[in-house]
């Protein structure tokens, strides 16, 4: 199988294994920078347990439907933006079968935000919003693996940013203010890894983590996908870079 088989998924029992790894994702990143999270770890059970039983709506507790529903948004958001970055030849082979599953991904959102109000709509940064020098900062950035590497390290703070704020998780902005800052000064070599505040450092660290998410997800579907192999191996690279001699341990 492939990643594309992913694009058959419609209903929510078919996502309940797409939305544990991210709710798991959250929770980890929460934790591990040390925010309240109240009953989290209890929403992520229910939210599985009622997607896989079908329920949304009426039927899911609010704060439920409100963390599905955050959570497969930022989702859906993310893909689109996340392909500017890259190479063009990679762009344009992935963007019509990643924007059919951002509405997909949508779909099955909106069964979950139907009775919530004032649920907001991510957008995460393109190329010409993140700017160093006068010009798009990823310019200053050579070679895929560290363009891909670049573009997760600004789009999954975000994406924490907006589920984190939706679910009632505190996060300092000035804290994802300084590790925006810092990161692209980082990655646009302005800005060594000693350079880092050891909070921001960690973050990153943390939100890498993301490897464990792209690992789950390919095993729960048993995609063994090429693309997805090569996203983990990436984001596991730079958690390892961030998280010096604390990689180990999150291993």
């Amino acid at each position: 199988m492939s990643v594309f088989s992913l694009l058959r998924a419609r209903t929510p029992a078919d996502f309940a294994d797409w939305f544990r790894p991210g709710g798991e994702y959250l929770l980890r990143v929460a934790d591990g920078m040390g925010f309240h999270t109240g009953d989290l770890a209890g929403f992520i059970d229910e939210a599985e347990t009622a997607m896989r039983a079908g329920r949304t709506g009426e039927d899911v507790a609010p704060a439920v439907n409100r963390l599905v529903a955050a959570d497969l948004y930022a989702d859906a958001a993310f893909g689109l933006p996340f392909l500017e970055w890259t190479p063009v030849w990679y762009e344009l082979s992935l963007t019509a079968p990643v924007a059919y599953a951002d509405w997909r991904l949508r779909r099955v959102a909106d069964q979950y935000a139907r009775t919530i109000d004032h649920l907001s709509i991510p957008r995460f940064s393109r190329p010409r919003d993140v700017i160093s020098r006068g010009r798009p900062a990823v310019d200053s950035v050579s070679g895929f693996a560290d363009r891909f590497a670049f573009a997760d390290a600004i789009l999954h703070l975000e994406w924490f940013e907006y589920v984190a704020g939706e679910c009632g998780i505190g996060v300092p902005p000035e804290l994802i203010a300084e590790t925006r800052s810092q990161t692209v000064g980082y990655y646009v070599g302005d800005l060594t890894l000693e350079d880092l505040d050891p909070t921001v450092r960690r973050f990153q660290y943390l939100l890498f983590t993301d490897d464990e998410w792209v690992r789950d997800t390919d095993a729960r579907y048993g995609l063994d996908s090429s693309l997805l192999t090569l996203w983990e191996r990436v984001c596991r690279r730079e958690r390892e870079r961030f998280g010096g001699e604390r990689s180990s341990a999150a291993n």
